[in-house]
């Protein structure tokens, strides 16, 4: 069950990031994006997780994902 938890928190974050970022995405990249932006979300907040439950995840996702796209144009250029 976490896996498919973080496959659909990933896709919903990847989607939200890449749109708030002006970025077109195929759906495989979007998910990818989302999933790794959901780790490292996911470890960045993990205290937030306790405090404020699920939500916590799915922020914390969208700005790893957010941070990942970053990057990503970054190293594109």
């Amino acid at each position: 069950m976490p896996i498919l938890w973080l496959i659909i928190v990933g896709a919903a974050a990847g989607f939200i990031a890449t749109r708030l970022m002006k970025m077109q995405t195929g759906l495989i990249e979007t998910i990818s994006i989302g999933i790794l932006g959901a780790l490292i979300g996911g470890l960045a907040f993990r205290f937030l997780l306790f405090l404020t439950g699920m939500a916590a995840g799915l922020v914390g996702a969208i700005l790893g994902a957010l941070v990942v796209i970053w990057v990503w144009k970054a190293i594109r250029g």
